[in-house]
């Protein structure tokens, strides 16, 4: 017969969700400080529209790279020798869409975001890059302003 648990154990548990991650206070001071004097319903908008941003890059980001390694591999069917071709191929919306994945132009691209994160502009940085996205630019910008 199995020994039951002392109810202390049980009361531990209440306290906590039992994943203790170990960023979770980190994450919440970034969020806090990104946050600054901004009301709160204005700021869920911003990161909701930074997370989903994020999101995009990152899938385009890695089909990206997928798609350079393929066309620099000569036993690949993608091979393409002329690395003028190949890097119009990479840059090709049509490859990214066939993939069901947002094409993300070089300035929306999270890395160059990222880059310039500091700036004053950053604002229109991220507009900017909302507007990009046609034919989807309407739902992106509400989503990302």
């Amino acid at each position: 017969m199995a020994k039951r648990k002392s109810n202390n154990s049980k009361n531990n548990k209440s306290k906590s969700n039992g994943a203790n991650l170990g960023f979770e206070e980190k994450l919440w001071q970034a969020a806090d400080k990104l946050r600054g004097h901004m009301d709160a319903a204005e700021y869920k908008h911003v990161v909701l529209g930074l997370i989903f941003l994020k999101y995009i890059s990152d899938a385009f980001e890695e089909h990206r790279q997928w798609l350079l390694k393929e066309t620099e591999n000569p036993a690949s069917e993608y091979y393409i020798s002329d690395q003028k071709a190949r890097y119009s191929v990479v840059e090709d919306r049509d490859e990214y869409i066939a993939e069901n994945i947002f094409w993300v132009p070089k300035n929306a691209r999270w890395l160059h975001l990222q880059a310039n994160a500091k700036q004053p502009e950053i604002g229109r940085l991220k507009e900017k890059a909302a507007a990009n996205f046609t034919p989807h630019s309407v739902l992106l910008n509400f989503w990302l302003r």
